[in-house]
This record gives C-alpha cells, structure tokens and sequence, in this order.
C-alpha cells in the first residue's frame, strides 16, 4: 500500500508545532466552512435509547430521502439504486471489489485523487493513465487517447468530477463521449462526483447518471464530506441503476455489517440544508480560488493551473522535488514563526516521474490566510537551494 502524500508529513508537521511553529495547512481538504446547524442538531437532539446496527445497504428512510435530493438534480433513481457507505472511499472499495478482479486494469485521468491508486493495489487492480498536463490546466486528453489504451483486462473509465486535485470539471460533451467509449467496449463509468455543488464561472456540473442508455454501465460515487463540510461523518454512497453492481456492492457492505447511526441520522437532516447555504459556500470558495491563483501567479517560477470546481488547485514549482521540498518546509523553515504543510503531488500520478515538482494546494483557509500562506511559500522558494 502507498503512503497518503496527504498525510505521510503529518508527523513533521506535529514536530514543528512542538517547536513552537505555526503550521498552515494547505495540504488537506478539511473544510473550514461550518457544518449545517440542522445536522449537528439532529444528533445533539435525538433520544435514542439502543444506538443499533442499522441495515447494511443504509437506512430505508435515508435513502429514500438520498434519492429525492438526487431528483431535484434531475437524477432519477430509485431508493434501491443506492447504497450507503461509510464514506466516499468504502463506495470506492466496494465499487472496485465488485467490477472488477484482481489483475484487472481501469482507466484514469492523471493527476486523480491519491487514494485511487491505495484503492487500486487493495483490490489487484492495475491503473492505466491518461496523463493531462497542467499547460493546458488539465483538459481531459483526446477521447482517441482512452481508447488506445483498452484492452481485454480494462473493466472500466473511473473520473472525478469536478476533479480533485486539479479542479477540472468535465464537460457534457466529454462526459457524453467517454459514454460512448463505455458502451461501445462494454465498460464502467465510474464518476465520483462529490464535489457537484462546486461549479464555477457559470458552469454546471453534468452527472454521468443524466447519460441516457447507460443504466447497465454508469456509476456514481458520492459522499456528504465536502458538500456539508462533513468530513468527520464518513457517510457516502454508491449510486447505479444497474442492479447485479448494487446487489454485489451489498455482500461486501454485509461484510462490514452497517454505516453508522448517527452518522446517518445527521447526513439525512442535511438534505433539508437550504439553498442559500451553498450559494454562499460557492462564493467564498470562488473568491479564495481567485486570490489564491492571483497571489501565486505572482511568484517567479510558479505555474498553476485555473479550477472550474472543487477546492484544489495543482501549482508547478522551480523545485526539482517537492516531496524533499514539502519536507523541508516543516523540518528546516519558518517565517514570522510560521510555514506551510502542501501535498507532493507526485502522489497523485500513478506514472513514475510525473508530478515531482508539483504541489496540490487545497483553498479551504480564509483569503487572508491564504494570502500568509503564498507570501510563506514565496520566501520558502527564495531561501531553499536543494
């Protein structure tokens, strides 16, 4: 199993606040943006009396209710169509245990979520990549590229959309096209869409479950982590009209026995957040995007690409290696008796040699912190020779 690029700093980071140094994480997507008051207090008020199992695809009610939410979206499932998880990994997990066999390949866009490839080498699965570059702020590649790469082992396309880490969000179009690659080679699409309600500049997230003729092919992955600030929860979900992935996913949930209670019974109260809640967690996220692109643009050497949605963004460094960078940074650096914790993004290629000068930045710091942060990273950059 790798090492999390996320987390594998972490007990750097714990070294140099013992020291009595300030530690600003840019490393992490932990929201700061306040959890709904509705969750927190429909647990603070329940009266359950016997905090049982709950049944291992979910609660009935919450899944009911997953699904109306789902409908105001213009997605039409039904309650059976899902299965909750313990977070949008174990959707991950299962997703991957239940399509695909050990020496089986799926195809993904690279630079993906670092846990892709734990996911991957968990199940036996083997990553092949489309590799897009941060020269063209990490378009999807040409559709001709995914097909190059099929073969007799691949069992399926997984995207992330809007992405993390680069913030890409994919179009109707490629969305429709890498659906015409799926049924045509009889593969999975695999979309994790947790970031939805993160669209930008007037653009709208298009789910792979709006794709007609594709009940037999598209799944979705989804969680209550970044939507509600709800990381702590671990509650997700595996979304897909095509029954036999479903009733497989449940063995591997009967396995785990049941998500958590609670945990559910806060997930299903935030479904009742209103709308204005998200208008306003978009437009902070949006200001903190442009002031962190702006400020780092300003930084002799440093490329960075622009995202359309989510909360991370990938910046090129004039650093040979960043992992030794990063480290550096919390072991050796300090400024005004602070510094900051950044993700190698190394971590999030699966191709040996990609990334090593890059960084994942996640935005989820107020904008006068982040405006610290760069000014941190740009003396960092100035002062570092290795």
């Amino acid at each position: 199993m790798p090492q999390s690029p996320i987390r594998k700093l972490v007990p750097f980071a714990e070294d140099a606040k013992k020291r009595g140094t300030e530690v600003i994480h840019l490393n992490i997507g932990q929201p700061d943006i306040k959890t709904p008051k509705i969750a927190l207090d429909a647990v603070k008020n329940n009266d359950l009396e016997v905090l049982a199992y709950s049944r291992s695809e979910g609660s009935d009610q919450y899944r009911r209710k997953i699904a109306g939410y789902y409908e105001k979206h213009d997605i039409h499932v039904d309650k059976s169509d899902i299965l909750v998880t313990t977070g949008g990994s174990e959707a991950l997990l299962f997703t991957f245990g239940s399509i695909m066999d050990a020496g089986d390949e799926v195809i993904i866009p690279e630079p993906f979520y670092a846990n892709y490839n734990g996911f991957s080498i968990a199940s036996g699965v083997k990553v092949v990549p489309v590799i897009s570059k941060i020269d063209n702020n990490f378009a999807l590649p040409p559709i001709e590229e995914f097909e190059k790469l099929i073969s007799d082992r691949t069992k399926a396309i997984l995207i992330c959309n809007p992405g993390n880490p680069t913030g890409y969000l994919y179009s109707r179009e490629e969305i429709d096209k890498l659906a015409t690659i799926a049924r045509k080679h009889d593969l999975f699409l695999v979309a994790d869409e947790v970031y939805r309600e993160f669209a930008y500049d007037g653009h709208e997230h298009y789910s792979v479950m709006k794709v007609a003729d594709m009940d037999d092919h598209a799944i979705m992955i989804d969680s209550v982590s970044k939507r509600y600030s709800m990381c702590g929860a671990r509650i997700g979900c595996i979304v897909s009209r095509n029954k036999k992935v479903i009733s497989t996913a449940l063995k591997f949930a009967q396995a785990r026995l049941s998500p958590p209670t609670y945990a559910q019974i806060a997930s299903e109260a935030a479904l009742d957040t209103p709308q204005q809640y998200f208008d306003a967690v978009k437009e902070e996220y949006v200001a903190r995007r442009n002031t962190l692109i702006e400020k780092l643009n300003e930084i002799d050497g440093v490329k960075v690409g622009t995202p359309k949605g989510a909360f991370y963004c990938i910046a090129e460094l004039p650093v040979n290696d960043a992992d030794h960078f990063a480290q550096w940074l919390l072991e050796s650096f300090e400024f005004d008796g602070a510094t900051v914790m950044v993700a190698p993004a190394a971590g999030f290629y699966s191709s040996e040699g990609l990334g090593k000068n890059q960084i994942r930045i996640a935005y989820v710091l107020k904008e006068e912190d982040l405006i610290r942060a760069v000014n941190i990273l740009k003396e960092a950059l100035s002062q570092y020779s290795a």
